[in-house]
């Protein structure tokens, strides 16, 4: 079997450049071992191995200026060719996606473009808005041997450039629509890739269209533009600053120059849980270079409009991820539903012992535990499969073998732990990384994938320390598992030895797998579903032991990025993928678009099952997305030219997060004659798919309020999980009221205890429920018997916005005070049975005194269902497409939804009579 970290082959991605070649580089003579705890790692890297090289080759350190070179640099990031000179002959850097804007380092200066139109390349299997220049930032006669990382924070970068007469420092990030620059030693100079269309002429602001796209050039006051040809200048006098943006339109120059001299000079995340709810804040640091204007514009990617309550422009901007909204404010806060981890599925009756038993002695008893792994990436896996079958052991009473697996796990951890033997850890005091030695994949010379390999030996760690909390202390082995966790996410921006969260982007809401970034493409990430891990690992080890602090990163990790593999490599909404694509789901993602392919291999299979492995506890997350799991199993089997055949157990696994009996179907009768993906193991399959067939596919509609719990829904009957890490019973509070007492240190299931929640759905909590009946009413009573409305067919035509022939549901007489901050949220079911492209749209509008005048009115976007023959759910997430008036007292008002279907040529079914499909006001 191939290996899913195979970085030596590129399939079918014409913008990917030459595959690399590796020479080792000779150790020093002499290395120290650093003892952390029990265990240790050594400064110098084993004789023979390599770290950081060119593509021929030659050793390299961190391309950073004298300032910065002190400071840990954040290698797998969206800029990272900045710092990591991978081809020896371009010392400036790789095509980067920020977005809206691309850019490219030159001699020349920053080249930037804004690529609005996707290429479909790789026959077909690669969409991609590849970057283009439309102009050049830069100094007249600049002409620098490179450019360097001079300054960077979380999602923005600063590079460098300088030829000895002449310095420019340029600040470009994810989201921004401006590019601040500073210059000395010559005039600003802005070359465009033709002659400009000059469409505004005001002194030191100048607005110019280039290949179909509007930008605007600000000058400090004082100086002009002089446009000749495609050579646009201007000195600066006694200043040092100018700035570009490119604008969503050319009415927009007046909003974009009132904030064009507010420069960008920090950018920084901070995230909390509470609750069952992940919330994370994006806040710009900005410095008044004229004036005293300290806003900005910033565009939000879908995954984070999606979740945000904050107030949106109507600029919009178009990217690989799908429409980007611009909001204006230096912050923004975006709110989620934390995504559920467990140690484990729970026990349940359908899972047979004695078969259960023989399957995990098949793995405790095999001659080699580890199946040969040597290096990083196949040790990790085998240490995940392992440590999947611990609590499983337990489960059933298999005290021995879980022990058993428990010994083995530690066994092999202990001996990467330890310094001076076949394989360590080595600390690289350049690149400031531990790389496992052997490597593989690149992870040693490209500084690739540390967060794949590592997430397998934080998980089976995390594991041990469920059982065995003397292992995991600091002064024994917690301290490497914790050198592990600074190497992949450290949380801290002040450590000196490890950079601020290494691969994961912040404002991407995604890791990014390449240390170099040296790609035309940009950077890309294949398996999102072993970042995921490294996450849920995180949520784990940090429950185990009590780091609430590191519990909660990996909250706010899981749950960020699980809304964007679902967006971006998914298309959940189908909303991102070009319809020219013709894909349902992306094997990788890049910076300039997504891939329908591995690195290793074109198998449909591996192509769909790589964003899904390894199956654990954290994988619950994907079950949030039910109809582009039905999607993405069809689209494989009909690429595969039939159901699944050498990933069966992954896809089967898969599959079960959404219709656990049609898995269950599967396993039943192909289990006798298949071997396991390498990660896997039957006992774990066969113990996944039976209990989720049992107790149902996750509903991440309910949230328990400790990251450690998870709801699962068959039908209408739901079961309570968690896990209570801690030394004392405690009572686990779900989102819909309902309760579970957990004992200390076990997993509990049940049907929950305590009276439903008046508002079960919305997160957060807010205002008064109503459910839907039959007859168009509104009401706050509960008990109703499950029915549904036919929604009428939109007849082939567009309705996006308006309603035809709605169905119409109301309450008056509705009394209320206006909870500040909130919104209206809802949850609907709808069913298009087997109908293609039909989308339904809500309308919500409020009477606030009951005279017939509406006051306020929201209207959605719309819902596209899926044409599988099942219930969806449609919520306010789709984002808000127009409003009216503002929210305010209800006396004696009046509430109102309308239902339509904006566009199909079919009916559809919209549930009522359930806790299932609610409108929930924000009032008390």
């Amino acid at each position: 079997m191939p290996s899913p970290r195979r970085p030596a082959v590129i399939l079918l991605l014409a913008s990917t450049l030459a595959a690399v070649g590796l020479v080792p580089t000779a150790a020093p003579a002499a290395a120290a071992t650093v003892p952390v705890g029990s265990g240790s790692y050594s400064d110098t890297r084993p004789s023979g191995t390599s770290g950081p090289t060119t593509n021929t080759g030659t050793p390299v350190t961190p391309k950073l200026t004298t300032a910065a070179r002190n400071r840990p640099v954040p290698t797998n990031d969206w800029w990272s060719s900045l710092a990591f000179q991978r081809y020896g002959d371009n010392p400036w850097s790789t095509p980067m996606y920020g977005h809206p804007l691309t850019y490219q380092a030159t001699a020349a200066g920053l080249d930037i473009g804004y690529p609005t139109s996707p290429a479909i390349v790789g026959d077909g299997r690669q969409y991609e808005y590849a970057h283009k220049r439309d102009l050049t930032i830069g100094l007249t006669g600049l002409n620098s041997p490179d450019a360097k990382a001079d300054d960077w924070s979380d999602w923005t970068v600063t590079p460098l450039w300088s030829d000895g007469a002449r310095t420019l420092r340029t600040t470009i990030g994810h989201g921004s629509p401006f590019v601040y620059a500073r210059g000395s030693g010559g005039n600003a100079q802005i070359t465009t890739a033709a002659a400009p269309t000059v469409f505004a002429d005001q002194t030191n602001v100048l607005g110019i269209t280039v290949g179909g796209h509007h930008y605007a050039l600000f000058a400090p006051t004082g100086s002009d533009w002089n446009v000749a040809g495609s050579t646009i200048t201007t000195g600066l006098g006694a200043k040092d600053y100018f700035s570009v943006a490119v604008l969503p339109s050319t009415d927009a120059l007046a909003t974009f120059k009132k904030y064009a001299y507010s420069f960008v000079t920090d950018s920084k995340v901070t995230w909390s849980y509470t609750g069952g709810t992940a919330k994370a804040t994006y806040t710009l640091t900005t410095e008044a270079k004229e004036g005293t204007e300290r806003g900005t514009l910033q565009a939000l990617y879908r995954h984070q409009w999606l979740n945000t309550g904050d107030a949106l422009t109507s600029y919009t901007y178009v990217s690989p991820r799908g429409t980007m909204k611009v909001r204006e404010s230096t912050t923004f806060t975006t709110s989620q539903k934390a995504a559920p981890v467990l140690p484990a599925l729970p026990k349940s009756d359908a899972v047979d012992t004695a078969r259960l038993r023989g399957y995990l002695n098949e793995v405790a008893n095999a001659s080699d535990p580890f199946s040969g792994a040597t290096d990083t990436y196949w040790t990790g896996k085998a240490l995940g499969r392992l440590a999947q079958l611990v609590p499983v052991a337990e489960q059933i009473g298999e005290n021995g073998i879980r022990d058993k697996l428990l010994g083995l796990i530690k066994g092999k951890l202990q001996d990467w732990f330890t310094a001076g033997g076949a394989n360590e850890f080595s600390y690289d005091k350049d690149w400031k990384t531990l790389t496992g030695y052997p490597a593989s994949y690149g992870s040693d010379t490209e500084l690739n994938d540390h967060h794949f390999h590592y997430g397998y030996y934080i998980y089976a760690a995390a594991i041990v320390a469920q059982y065995d909390q003397g292992w995991a202390a600091d002064s024994a082995w917690g301290g490497m598992v914790k050198a592990l966790v600074r190497d992949t996410a450290n949380p801290s921006r002040t450590d000196s030895s490890f950079p601020f969260l290494r691969g994961f982007d912040v404002y991407a809401g995604h890791s990014w797998a390449s240390g170099h970034q040296g790609f035309a493409a940009g950077n890309n990430q294949e398996s999102s579903s072993e970042s995921t891990n490294l996450s849920a690992a995180l949520v784990l080890w940090g429950s185990a032991t009590g780091d609430t602090s590191l519990r909660d990163l990996g909250t706010y990790l899981l749950t960020t990025e699980s809304e964007s593999i679902a967006q971006y490599w998914f298309d959940a909404d189908e909303q991102v993928f070009p319809s020219s694509f013709g894909h349902d789901t992306a094997g990788m993602v890049w910076g300039s678009g997504a891939a329908y392919a591995t690195w290793w291999t074109a198998n449909p299979e591996e192509i769909h099952g790589i964003n899904v492995l390894p199956v654990t506890g954290g994988s619950l997350h994907l079950g949030g997305e039910k109809a582009a799991v039905r999607r993405n199993i069809a689209e494989m089997e009909r690429e595969n030219g039939g159901p699944a055949v050498e990933w069966r157990d992954i896809l089967w696994e898969f599959q079960a997060l959404a219709d656990p009996a049609a898995a269950k179907a599967k396993w039943d009768a192909g289990n006798a004659a298949y071997t396991p993906e390498q990660g896997e193991s039957k006992a774990h399959t066969y113990h996944w798919i039976n209990t989720l067939d049992a107790l149902g596919a996750p509903d991440t509609t309910v949230t328990g309020d400790i990251p450690t719990s998870a709801v699962l829904a068959k039908g209408t009957t739901r079961t309570y999980v968690a896990h209570n890490y801690s030394a004392s019973t405690r009572t686990v509070t779900f989102s819909d009221g309902k309760t579970l007492t957990v004992p200390a240190r076990s997993t509990a299931t049940g049907s929950g205890s305590g009276s439903p929640d008046p508002d079960p759905d919305p997160d957060p909590p807010t205002g008064n429920t109503f459910q839907l009946r039959s007859g168009g009413v509104l009401t706050t009573a509960t008990g109703g018997t499950p029915s549904s409305d036919t929604i009428a067919s939109a007849g082939g035509t567009n309705h996006d916005g308006t309603p035809y022939q709605p169905l119409v549901y109301e309450v008056r007489g509705v009394n209320g005070t206006l909870t500040p901050g909130a919104g209206t949220t809802f949850r609907l079911q709808v069913d298009a049975g087997t109908t293609v492209g039909l989308g339904q749209q809500v309308r919500l509008s409020y009477d606030f005194t009951g005279d017939g005048s509406f006051d306020r009115t929201e209207t959605y976007n719309y819902f596209a269902t899926d044409p599988v023959a099942g219930w969806e759910e449609y919520t306010q997430s789709r984002g808000l497409k127009a409003s009216t008036g503002t929210l305010g007292t209800l006396q004696g008002g009046t509430v109102r939804l309308e239902v339509w279907s904006a566009i199909g040529s079919g009916t559809s079914k919209l549930q009522t009579g359930t806790d299932k499909s609610v409108v929930v006001i924000p009032y008390n």
